[in-house]
């Protein structure tokens, strides 16, 4: 068996065993509409609209806004920003089916990701039994006693030690792992081992405490250190590799999932012992970002879970440009969000230790809407002067014009506007030079599309996206003919090369047209209608529907030869030859019997 037929065999296996109601609902909210589900989409921004529907019959998704439609490969892929191999995987690992060892794209290049995974994995493992069963783990120990962390909280987290120095140098974890057969450019491909100039590897994380750092799965897929002595950095990430990119994930999410999804809310630090600390006092809808900017990506990994986001920064001038860049980010994810200060010279971290959960959830409560807070907190930097007003919309406009669409853009710049007591108008005229471009591409031509065909030639293609298999006698008896259409044409070549292989499936049928009015006729079809390979009498019902839709075609081709035959009587009376107008008389007469007129 050929490597891209196992491969294709997997992909389908892969799907059929994922719901795709399922995998979407659990980041966007759906409700049953008839045979399908329906929501807002996350692909581009309407909060009116459910314009988002999923075939659970079909396993497919289909926007009737955007015009966004796939299968629950594309979603992943699109949604979560994955590769086709990565949303292959989760969805492998989530139906417990084992992936086999392929090649990559070049001749015996191997998946990496599956060894780096168990590297961290073993590393993890070995940090932790440093913290809590060894003499050079004690520092980690008296380090955690200090900031309260009671020892349930270690095992919870995974928290581990990497001593500042082993007997060997700076290689504990490497001569440890060695033992255990993974070698040092192992590590090194894990982020866990570098080289000096001269070629020795060394282990990245000295004298600091970890927190191993999680995928959605799970997996331990990279560290983030603080370290306990002096130098610097304090604090330092896993570097990027195959399995780790920081900007996607989020600390305390794997623990705190549940209690997150059951409150419906989440709050958001900014440090790993902010997180930490407040989980230990009993705060379990805490995450994290590592150690950067919140990103779009860890706003769409809170995004199924939450109805709100709260914003917990410190309240100082790094706190509130946390939150100015958090506006259009938590704009474009259609998320709410509130934002709750901290006394000066505290963190939350500090503030729970001194004081108590209750203090914590006090402040919390009282946060304030995101745009009321940054407005609030710019008008105490700059005043409201003449002068303090025009910097405050100075500073505002790169907010409004990353507004993913005009509602967005206009709702941004009335609200601003009442609070600071300037007209709309004169605030959107002082944006106008950068207003971006609109984000939905521009419709087709209304011509263009399938939908806009005589009914009798659109009810014979929809006969061919529904019945597939009914596609090379149609087109024996003269389909063709009737499909001029470019974009119907479109949809007939994409069938017979899928049929060359196999009966065409609908994702497939998907996946094969290129965005555009072909496509979104597919998507609209397949989801309106009643999928026939359910349907109780599929079995009789599809004869039936061929040999009707060959009646039909009869009937066109004799009414088109019959306009034909009209125009050329007419054009032999013109031209005086009666002679040819009888032949076409006795012809015409001939084709009128035969279809019983």
């Amino acid at each position: 068996m050929s490597e891209q037929r196992t491969r294709d065999e997997i992909k389908q296996r892969v799907r059929e065993a994922s719901d795709i109601v399922e995998i979407i609902g659990e980041v966007v909210p759906l409700r049953r509409a008839g045979n399908n589900f329906v929501g807002m989409c996350p692909f581009h921004p309407d909060r009116k609209t459910p314009s988002f529907s999923v075939s659970h019959e079909r396993q497919f998704f289909h926007c009737f806004g955007c015009g966004e439609s796939g299968d629950v490969f594309s979603f992943l892929m699109k949604y979560h920003q994955m590769s086709f191999p990565e949303a292959l995987e989760q969805l492998a690992r989530r139906s417990h089916i084992e992936l086999p060892a392929l090649g990559g794209a070049g001749r015996g290049e191997v998946d990496p990701r599956p060894r780096l995974y168990a590297v961290n994995e073993q590393a993890a493992l070995l940090y932790q039994h440093c913290l809590l069963e060894t003499r050079e783990g004690q520092p980690g120990r008296d380090y955690l006693a200090r900031r309260g962390v009671p020892p349930e909280a270690i095992r919870r987290y995974r928290l581990g030690y990497a001593p500042a120095q082993d007997v060997v140098g700076w290689q504990y974890l490497i001569s440890r792992l060695a033992r255990q057969g993974m070698n040092e450019r192992e590590l090194e491909q894990a982020g866990l081992a570098a080289r000096r100039d001269e070629g020795r590897a060394y282990d990245r994380f000295r004298e600091r405490l970890l927190f191993p750092i999680f995928d959605l799965s799970g997996r331990v897929c990279g560290f983030g250190g603080r370290i306990l002595g002096e130098g610097q950095p304090k604090y330092m990430n896993s570097p990027e590799t195959p399995v780790f990119d920081k900007g996607r994930l989020l600390l305390g999410l794997v623990q705190h999932r549940d209690e997150i999804r059951q409150r419906r809310q989440a709050v958001v630090v900014e440090g790993n012992f902010d997180m930490l600390s407040l989980a230990v006092a009993g705060m379990d809808y805490v995450v994290a970002p590592l150690g950067t900017a919140l990103t779009r990506q860890q706003l769409r990994l809170l995004k199924g879970l939450v109805d709100e986001v709260l914003l917990f920064f410190d309240g100082d001038a790094a706190g509130l440009k946390a939150a100015m860049r958090a506006v259009p980010l938590v704009l474009a994810e259609r998320l709410k969000a509130r934002v709750a200060i901290l006394p000066s010279g505290d963190d939350p971290d500090s503030l729970v230790r001194r004081e108590g959960r209750g203090a914590v959830e006090a402040l919390l409560d009282a946060a304030r809407p995101l745009a009321d807070f940054v407005l609030a907190a710019l008008e105490q930097q700059h005043g409201l002067s003449l002068e303090g007003k025009a910097r405050i919309v100075a500073e505002l406009k790169p907010i409004i014009n990353e507004a993913q669409d005009e509602a967005e853009r206009e709702l941004m710049i009335s609200h601003w506007a009442a609070g600071l007591g300037i007209d709309p108008g004169q605030f959107s005229a002082a944006l106008r030079p950068n207003v971006p471009p609109p984000l939905l591409p521009t419709p087709a031509a209304s011509g263009s599309a399938p939908e806009t065909m005589p009914q009798d030639r659109r009810q014979m293609l929809d006969h061919l996206v529904l019945y597939p298999e009914h596609l090379e006698e149609l087109c024996l008896a003269g389909a063709l003919e009737f499909l001029t259409l470019p974009a119907a044409r479109e949809v007939v070549e994409a069938l017979r090369v899928l049929a060359a292989v196999g009966p065409p499936q609908p994702h497939q049928l998907l996946e094969t047209l290129p965005d555009g009015a072909a496509r979104r006729y597919v998507a609209r079809l397949l989801l309106a209608a009643v999928p026939v390979d359910v349907a109780e009498s599929a079995g009789d019902e599809a004869p039936l529907r061929l040999q009707a839709m060959l009646g039909r075609l009869g009937r066109m081709r004799r009414e088109q030869q019959a306009r034909e035959l009209v125009e050329r009587i007419t054009a032999a009376e013109r031209a005086g030859d009666q002679a040819e107008v009888l032949a076409l008389l006795a012809r015409k007469q001939q084709l009128d019997r035969g279809s019983g007129g």
